[in-house]
């Protein structure tokens, strides 16, 4: 490698905040399906110690060798209703207990999998773990949980959104001792990819491999850097200088990821190349649209400008590797983003600001605060639009909301770490109480049947 480049990747690495946001372990857990709870948890707890045992030091070693700071290491599972489905339990409690049980002893961040897919209907398993959720996160430390409940193939359940709005508000009444942290480890989907290395809202695809690595790779830092040196360019310039960044973060991360792979003897599967901020100052995806040329984020023009980046920072991952894949954009995360923090705090941007700006970027309305007595019909309309936005455009979208128990709009919920804390924003007092009560589907659009 040239000196030039050398020294340009030590500079993103000390001085911009680029990182290996996540190596994620996804390992299947269909071979430990049984009808004795009891069996399958401890089937469950051999083969996860089994398979990540070394996870954590190899990620280390992987990281001195290379100078790369490697954040966050997780795990993600097969989607936990489909293997407690096979029992006569009516709580699934104990296996997030088990999951929640290996994070500790392996040493990872999270576990992601405490999941179900309900975009087409219900079964027993789905609807049992779906009532677990609330107990389950409430008593559980490193678990995370994710609902399907859309899909552009099979439109929206919105017996699954309704269902959702009192499930949110249940664990936030459950977590109400630290600000409703629950709801952080909660995502409700829509177009929900096998491959998410990110939580909250990884889980491990049952068309997956065995086991797998996948990468998390960001650098908001890195990208707002290398746009100060084009200020006053054309958006063709700064749309071709997002690229390369990409590319060169992408590079990176598959270095990584595909040397830890080949230490731990298993397949190496994706990077997901999201520009996934913290509330840290320099590494924010809202400070990059103001680079672009938004006065604060929120105003005018912020929508177009998210568009490109998240389209730019496609282009550059796809062409510097064959294993893009999970979300790969950018994210914006309220609470997790000091910009965007700061935008929700002046209300310079908006709620509804917020969802148009979904329909360009990653996710979604990704962990936002909002008055703890919110009514579910409520939550359950939020989640429906933004399913909307992602069936119809054929693209993943989510909602992470917190609404903390005790706290109304201008008060601040402290999460901490890189959950950070946030604002309590306004959403409204509409009654959407007719809407989420219809029940039935919303069906798939026209341009779904493609066959």
């Amino acid at each position: 490698m040239e000196n030039r480049k050398i020294l340009e990747t030590i500079r993103m690495l000390e001085q911009e905040n680029l990182d290996i946001r996540t190596v994620t372990m996804g390992i299947s857990l269909l071979d430990c399906i049984d009808s004795d709870p009891k069996i399958a948890c401890n089937k469950i707890y051999d083969k996860m110690m089994k398979c990540s045992e070394n996870l954590v030091h190899t990620t280390s070693e992987v990281s001195k060798k290379y100078g790369v700071p490697v954040i966050n290491n997780r795990l993600s599972v097969t989607p936990i209703s489909l293997i407690a489905g096979a029992t006569n339990l009516d709580d699934y409690t104990c296996y997030a207990e088990v999951l929640d049980k290996v994070a500790k002893n392996v040493g990872v961040d999270f576990v992601g999998g405490f999941s179900a897919l309900v975009h087409k209907g219900f079964n027993k398993g789905d609807l049992v773990l779906i009532n677990s959720i609330p107990h389950a996160l409430s008593v559980t430390d490193f678990v995370c949980s994710s609902v399907n409940i859309g899909s552009t193939k099979a439109g929206i359940n919105m017996d699954a959104v309704k269902l959702m709005g009192s499930t949110v508000l249940k664990l936030a009444e459950n977590t109400k001792d630290n600000d409703s942290i629950g709801c952080a480890k909660l995502v409700i989907f829509a177009n929900a990819v096998e491959d998410n290395p990110f939580m909250a809202g990884a889980f491990h695809g049952v068309g997956e491999s065995d086991t797998v690595i996948n990468i998390g790779v960001s650098g908001p830092g890195v990208v707002k850097c290398a746009l100060e040196k084009v200020k006053g360019e054309s958006f063709d310039i700064v749309a071709e200088t997002i690229k390369k960044t990409a590319f060169k973060i992408t590079r990176m991360g598959e270095l990584v990821g595909r040397e830890v792979s080949e230490m731990l003897d298993t397949k190496f599967g994706i990077i997901d190349l999201s520009l996934a901020p913290t509330p840290a100052v320099g590494d924010s995806v809202a400070r990059i649209l103001e680079e672009i040329g938004i006065d604060k984020v929120g105003g005018h023009g912020t929508t177009a400008a998210l568009a490109m980046l998240n389209d730019a920072v496609k282009k550059g991952g796809i062409m510097a590797s064959s294993n893009v894949g999970g979300l790969s954009g950018a994210f914006i995360p309220v609470s997790e983003d000091e910009g965007m923090i700061e935008a929700a705090r002046t209300g310079t941007i908006t709620f509804d600001k917020l969802e148009a700006m979904t329909a360009v970027c990653s996710v979604g309305l990704d962990m936002i605060a909002i008055p703890g007595d919110t009514p579910a019909s409520t939550i359950s309309a939020i989640i429906a639009d933004e399913a909307a936005i992602g069936v119809i455009n054929n693209k993943t979208t989510a909602v992470r909301l917190i609404p903390v128990h005790g706290k109304t709009v201008g008060e601040v919920a402290e999460f901490g770490g890189l959950l950070g804390y946030a604002p309590i924003m306004d959403i409204g007092n509409i009654s959407s109480e007719n809407f989420a009560n219809r029940g039935g589907t919303i069906p798939a659009p026209i341009h779904s049947f493609k066959n």
